[in-house]
Order: C-alpha cells, then sequence, then structure tokens
C-alpha cells in the first residue's frame, strides 16, 4: 500500500519503519509455552496472553449459536436500484458514520497490544468504521500504558468508544478515573462493560457486583459524554436493557452469545483444576445475539442499540440491522487480520462493507433506513 491512502491518512511511523507488532506475531504463532513472552500483571500485560488465546486457542462458545442462522432474507429478483446507489450512510448519537459498522473493543493494556490499536484504528479511519478499544484501566493505572489507547492521532474523524470494566466502579473506580479513561483515548463515548463470568473465571477477577446498577446510573448522569452498557459475549436480555436505560445508559451494546466466550479464554489461562473444570461447563452459556437485539429493540424501540457477539460476514450484520440494531460490532474475527498486516485488515473490512451492499442489492434497499424496515427477513 501507498504511505498516503486516497483519504489523506497518514500510515504511522510504526509501520513505515516495520509492523510493530513483532511481538504479538511471536506469541500468536505457537509461542505459547514461553512464559517470558507474557509478562506476568494483574491488568496490562496479561492483555497479550488474551491476544494470544484468541488467535490460538478454541474460545467460542460450544452448543450456542447466535441465532443469525435462524433468519434468512427473500431474495428480490428484480431490486430497482442501482448497486452503486446503495448507500451505508447513518447516524449514531448524534455522529454521522459512512457505515453502521463497529470494531468492537478488544484490546489495548500492553505494549505489543498497542500496535494492534494502532492499526485497527488507522483501519476504521479509512473505511469510516467506528472504533471501540479494550478496557482503558490499565492506562489509569499505569501511565506508561496509555499510549497503547492514544488511537485519535490515527483516527481523527470516527466516533471512538473508551471501554472500562463496570464492576471497578465497586472498587473505587469512579467520575475521575472515568475522565481520565476517555481522555486517554480521545473517546467520543464510554462503554461500560459487564462481564461477571469472565471475573469469576479470572485468576484476578473482581466480583464485587452487588448494588453496581446504582453506580452506573450515578456515573451515567454524572459523565459529559455519553455512557453505554455492553456485555462481552453472554449477552443483554431485554429486562437488564431496561434497567440501564432508565438508569441513563445512553446506549446498549448487547455482545450476545455465539463468538468468544471468555470462560472458555479464562479456562485456558487458569492453572486451577477447579477453576478450569468449571469453566469448561458455561461453554454454551448465554443469550444469542439474534435474540438479544430483538428483545432489547422490543423493549426500547428507539433506544440507541449496537448488536455484536459472533458476527461472522456482512450478512450477519445486515440480519442484526434489520432485527433493530443501529450499529454492527465486529471483534475477534478482525484480530487475525490486524495482527497478520495492514492488508489483511483492509481486505477483511472491505468483505463485510461488499457483503453487507449485496444484501441490500438483493432485497432492494437503497439504504439503511430500507434495510432496517424491510419485511425481507423471515424467521426459517
Amino acid at each position: 500500500m501507498n504511505d498516503m491512502p486516497q483519504n489523506g491518512v497518514p500510515r504511522s511511523s510504526v509501520e513505515q519503519s516495520g509492523t510493530g507488532l513483532e511481538p504479538v506475531q511471536q506469541v500468536a504463532s505457537g509461542m505459547a509455552g514461553h512464559k517470558s513472552l507474557l509478562p506476568d500483571s494483574r491488568t496490562g500485560e496479561r492483555k497479550i496472553e488474551h491476544v494470544r488465546l484468541c488467535l490460538n486457542e478454541d474460545v467460542a462458545g460450544s452448543g450456542i449459536t447466535t441465532g443469525f442462522e435462524q433468519y434468512r432474507f427473500r431474495h428480490n429478483a428484480l431490486p430497482e436500484l442501482d448497486f452503486e446507489q446503495i448507500s451505508l450512510r447513518t447516524a449514531f448519537l448524534g455522529r454521522t458514520l459512512r457505515t453502521p459498522l463497529l470494531i468492537s473493543s478488544m484490546t489495548g493494556g500492553s505494549l505489543a497490544t498497542g500496535s494492534i490499536n494502532d492499526r485497527l484504528a488507522e483501519a476504521a479511519e479509512r473505511r469510516g468504521w467506528a472504533l471501540g478499544v479494550g478496557s482503558v484501566r490499565a492506562a489509569v493505572e499505569r501511565a506508561e500504558l496509555a499510549p497503547t489507547f492514544h488511537v485519535r492521532g490515527r483516527a481523527p474523524t470516527i466516533p471512538v468508544i473508551a471501554n472500562v470494566g463496570a464492576v471497578q466502579l465497586s472498587y473505587g473506580f469512579g467520575v475521575d478515573e472515568c475522565r481520565r479513561a476517555v481522555e486517554i483515548a480521545g473517546a467520543d463515548w464510554l462503554v461500560l462493560h459487564l462481564n461477571g463470568l469472565q471475573e469469576v473465571f479470572q485468576p484476578e477477577g473482581d466480583t464485587g457486583f452487588g448494588s453496581l446498577l446504582k453506580r452506573i446510573e450515578a456515573l451515567c448522569r454524572s459523565l459529559e459524554i455519553p455512557v453505554g452498557v455492553k456485555e462481552v459475549g453472554w449477552g443483554i436480555d431485554g429486562d437488564t436493557a431496561a434497567r440501564l436505560y432508565q438508569a441513563g445508559a445512553a446506549f446498549i451494546d448487547v455482545a450476545g452469545a455465539g463468538g468468544t466466550s471468555w470462560s472458555q479464554v479464562e479456562k485456558f489461562r487458569s492453572v486451577d483444576p477447579v477453576r478450569r473444570a468449571a469453566a469448561e461447563a458455561f461453554a454454551d452459556w448465554g443469550i444469542p445475539t439474534a435474540e438479544c437485539i430483538t428483545e432489547v429493540r422490543g423493549i426500547s424501540p428507539h433506544g440507541a442499540l449496537i448488536g455484536s457477539g459472533g458476527l461472522k460476514h456482512g450478512v450477519d450484520a445486515a440480519k442484526a440491522l434489520a432485527l433493530g440494531a443501529d450499529l454492527a460490532g465486529f471483534g475477534r474475527g478482525l484480530l487475525g487480520p490486524a495482527v497478520s498486516s495492514e492488508e489483511a485488515l483492509d481486505q477483511a473490512l472491505a468483505q463485510v462493507e461488499l457483503e453487507l451492499r449485496t444484501v441490500m442489492f438483493g432485497i432492494g434497499a437503497p439504504d439503511l433506513t430500507a434495510l432496517r424496515g424491510t419485511p425481507r427477513l423471515l424467521r426459517r
């Protein structure tokens, strides 16, 4: 690729002088047994271990699917529109986006994985996707890690979502710390992630989820930017979404089941045989993503809603949008291309966009309003 893409966003100096991803690539290519590559820290350096496991191990849920396979689009042989006229432009929380697509919160918090965030940010900027970063808690606690979340310089125009664990509100993480997380990422919005089962199986886990809703509400009322709430792969149901919207959540990302299972990830990390065996029992835990989207949209016809969790391609994204999501989020499926090369990541994003546009062409939907209102999404 040229050093200056067509939209004028320069490639990073990291990419021009080398990939910057060598530590991650080493870990991802069969170096799992080399403990020196996995520094031991409560928050920061374990992130590279999460990346290694997500790339090398079978960490998907087992015995559960996203539910998208239960739906199909009814083909329209005469769409009465030109393919080139199809528009993916949309609006979310007052921002205009070139696509209704999100790179979901994944990583950061270690010097190696910060390079992944750089590459994701540059690709998202080029293609007009929104961008989430992994938990910024590590950078709030350790200032030297803050550059691993400095994505705004590489993504000056797209929406950026900072991310912290909601449970940290029970452990002294307050408004000031959340403001600092937002400042580090240069974020437009903050999302609080709910990951109770992961915390149970994580060796360093924090499980103080009691009275958490009132703490979420206090933060939503105090922070100056929109605050949303997401799961990490087990889904948010309609009743929970109603409580979160009432508490002031500006948006919800359902992050449903059918993709990565973080109990499976932590199973591979654990050296405790009891925890490892117990984690395996939760391989099929969670609410399918499609079910989450329909439930949440049912209880809140106009609430800002992101559909993520196990989306594999643009057809899944189209189904998520047709079921009621405002944005469709992609996570682990983009991690391999992001580690591989800038070109591989660009191709992965372009493929999703092409698949989404082709669905819209195939049902005669010229824009996202028509897709969201289509009668051509049928339950099998």
